[in-house]
């Protein structure tokens, strides 16, 4: 079993939408999109705040979530309370 198939919740789908949105889907079936432009705060997320690198959004299967090339990442426990439109 890869890593990222023990996590209790994890990351299994995600879709730039646009500006700070991101489409998921996490492997207990929710789905939804969350707007992180709230959370890029500081010196070290600052780098995201510039659309097209935080556009290049990726899943990291070590860190079961979401992620950029810069290092930066999103918990996957802490993304499902930040999503907006649950299905």
């Amino acid at each position: 079993m890869a890593r990222y198939e023990s996590q209790p919740r994890h990351v299994v789908e995600a879709r730039y939408l646009g500006d700070y949105n991101v489409w998921l889907e996490f492997n207990d079936g929710r789905k939804g999109v969350v707007d992180l432009v709230d959370e890029l705060v500081g010196e070290t997320m600052e780098p995201l705040r510039d659309t097209d690198r935080f556009s290049k959004c990726y899943i990291d299967y070590g860190l079961t979530s979401i992620a950029w090339l810069n290092g930066h990442a999103f918990a996957p426990q802490f993304l499902p309370d930040t999503l907006g439109a649950l299905t």
